[in-house]
């Protein structure tokens, strides 16, 4: 348990960003609360994708009234048929229209009711799509910084449960029309039968009502509960899988198990209370049904012996007492999918209204190809939050062709730089220029087709070999694509696959080695023909032998190309034209190699310490030796 407390925490780690919360034992506010039984907002925002089927809408609830118009008229046509077609001597023509007019009701409530299913199941769909397609073109446009701290499970919770649950709203909410009418219909077809008679049959009505004023708070608190539980399970099963690995390698399976066992069985719970409440009104409202039926039997039996009532009239009443609890017991169980709606779109425009921070200018241009390729920092002042800035007033400038590495321990700002230069996030002061420009300046299409970029952690596509390579590129030819793989190593082990360039790929990947994972990121890169490549840590998880084929293979590759590469391996950055030293978002120093080692400040204390790494050397030597590089 106090692991799972620990993922509560929302620390800020030391470059200022807040890591993204575990799902496991997280609980997030905002998520779990729901809004009112009826949203207006939610509903006008709903409204919106329903709006472009509006046509098909009211068809729909034309066809539902049709329907409901042959319920009420069924009952008066037995009652016809029984006070004229049955009477004594009997009328056979009465009987005969009765049973014609039986059969034609029948085929207009048939086809009523195929058009209401077809229509509102068509419409339903639809906007299920509209509303799935909207939430996945947004959240590829949303800022960085909302994915840095959303989880994915819940992400994926919206898109297919709260959506499948405004799906179920809408296919029931105009069925809800149809059980309105009835119900309304048939109090008023009862009381012109028989005014008395009517009145007494909704006499058990106040009864109904007085237990839905109890029923109504509690329902309402289990159906949040249940939603709540249901979002943290989910949530929990999400980073389990994502985590299988970690979980693995950890043998963490068992604990891993009984906290979501946790979850899991405190959702059934909160879901079985939900379902009792639900159901607990059908048991009440059939109870009353058999009340009233015995009411109008005994009361309405004796006005017939008396001769004061028809026969057909009692039959009819009788019919429509059947009848009149159906809506009431349908518009009871409709409130827990109204409510469960409510709760799912106001998460859905949640969703839809994060705001996309990172915007094309209105004036935005776009960067040429024939652009030279420089990269600029000046007076940059960024922070994940702004209250702790990664980036302190740094300036340096990368010239056309030429390599460059950035190094520095741990939180001292390399990530980020290489984040901005894609502007995938807006720095506070300062400017970041590509090409001359402002990146602020200039649309995110053209700066992306300009930028190519190899991440620590590769992330592959499910697909063929050959479609990951050409993701960013999707006009690059096959020649193209084996010509990249070749030059980064990667066309030999690729024609091992079973089916070469054509071999499907599993999810991220899954069925090859880290090594060629990363190898086909560098041949996705080269084949973008990019100006700009971004190598960000993309040698720190490939043994020495890859790692030799590509530095090979990125000097004739980075010819006439702006090379900026993040590496924590000191041997991997010797060969650059300049090296760029960062501690605690400030630039210490730059040069090449040589330089920086004549000069005797920091990188040549952190490089005669005779460690493979950055990151491997202690803390206590680090900030010795940034004392000492800072003083000489």
């Amino acid at each position: 348990m106090a692991e799972e407390m620990e993922t509560e925490r929302s620390d800020v780690r030391e470059d200022g960003r807040r890591p993204p919360r575990a799902v496991v034992g997280s609980h997030r506010v905002e998520e779990e609360m729901f809004g009112k039984a009826f949203d207006g907002n939610v509903i006008k925002r709903i409204w919106a994708f329903v709006h472009p089927y509006r046509t098909q809408i009211i068809w729909s609830v034309v066809a539902v009234l049709t329907f409901t118009a042959m319920q009420l008229l069924i009952p008066l046509i037995i009652r016809y048929a029984i006070d004229h077609g049955m009477q004594a001597g009997g009328n056979h023509e009465a009987l005969i229209w009765s049973i014609v007019a039986f059969l034609i009701v029948i085929l207009i409530n048939y086809a009523a009711s195929y058009a209401q299913e077809t229509l509102v199941g068509n419409v339903a769909e639809e906007v299920l799509f509209d509303i799935r397609r909207a939430m996945f073109s947004h959240l590829q446009r949303v800022s960085l910084s909302f994915m840095d701290k959303t989880e994915v499970g819940r992400l994926m919770s919206r898109l297919q449960g709260d959506v499948n649950s405004m799906q179920e709203f809408l296919e029931t909410s105009v069925l809800s029309v149809g059980d309105i009418a009835l119900l309304f219909g048939i109090v008023f077809v009862m009381l012109y039968l028989d005014f008395k008679l009517g009145l007494l049959t909704l006499c058990v009505l106040p009864v109904l009502f007085v237990v839905r004023l109890f029923w109504l708070p509690l329902a309402r608190k289990s159906f949040m509960a249940a939603h709540e539980t249901n979002s943290v399970a989910n949530g929990a099963l999400a980073e389990a899988i994502h985590g299988v690995r970690a979980v693995q390698g950890m043998d963490r399976q068992g604990v891993n198990f009984m906290l979501y066992d946790d979850k899991a069985h405190a959702n059934l719970l909160t879901h079985l209370t939900a379902a009792r409440y639900a159901q607990v009104m059908v048991p009440i409202v059939d109870s009353l049904t058999g009340v009233a039926m015995a009411l109008v039997i005994v009361v309405g039996g004796a006005r017939v012996l008396n001769q004061a009532l028809d026969v057909g009239v009692l039959v009819a009443f009788l019919f429509y007492i059947q009848r009149f609890f159906d809506p009431i017991r349908s518009l009871t169980l409709q409130y827990s999918v109204m409510q469960r709606a409510m709760a799912s779109g106001q998460r859905l425009t949640e969703v839809l209204d994060v705001p996309v921070d990172i915007r094309d200018a209105p004036d935005a241009k776009v960067l040429s190809p024939q652009m030279d390729g420089s990269v600029e920092f000046r007076d940059v002042v960024f922070g994940y939050d702004p209250k702790y800035p990664v980036l302190k007033n740094v300036s340096f400038k990368v010239n056309p062709g030429e390599t460059v590495a950035l190094v520095g321990p741990t939180g001292s700002g390399k990530s980020s730089c290489m984040a901005l230069i894609h502007r995938f996030y807006d720095v506070q002061k300062g400017q970041v220029l590509v090409g001359g420009h402002d990146v602020r300046e200039l649309t995110q299409d053209s700066l992306g087709r300009q930028i190519a970029m190899v991440l620590q952690e590769p992330f592959l596509f499910t697909g063929t070999v050959f479609e990951n390579i050409r993701y960013q590129k999707e006009e690059a030819t096959r020649e193209e694509v084996i010509a990249a793989a070749k030059a980064v190593g990667a066309h030999d082990f690729i024609m091992g696959l079973a089916d070469g360039y054509d071999a499907i790929l599993g999810e991220r990947g899954g069925n090859l080695s880290l090594g060629q994972r990363q190898l086909i990121s560098f041949a996705r890169a080269l084949v973008a023909d990019a100006k700009i490549l971004v190598l960000d840590e993309a040698t720190a998880n490939i043994d020495s032998y890859t790692e030799m084929l590509i530095q090979k293979a990125l000097v004739k590759l980075l010819e006439n190309r702006t090379g900026l590469v993040i590496a924590h391996r000191l041997a991997t950055i010797r060969e650059a034209d300049r090296i760029i030293v960062l501690q605690n978002g400030q630039l210490i120093e730059v040069g090449n190699h040589e330089q920086l080692m004549a000069n005797r400040k920091l990188y040549s204390k952190l490089y005669n310490l005779n460690y493979a790494s950055f990151d491997d050397i202690p803390d206590t030597e680090l900030e010795a030796a940034v004392t000492t590089g800072s003083s000489t």
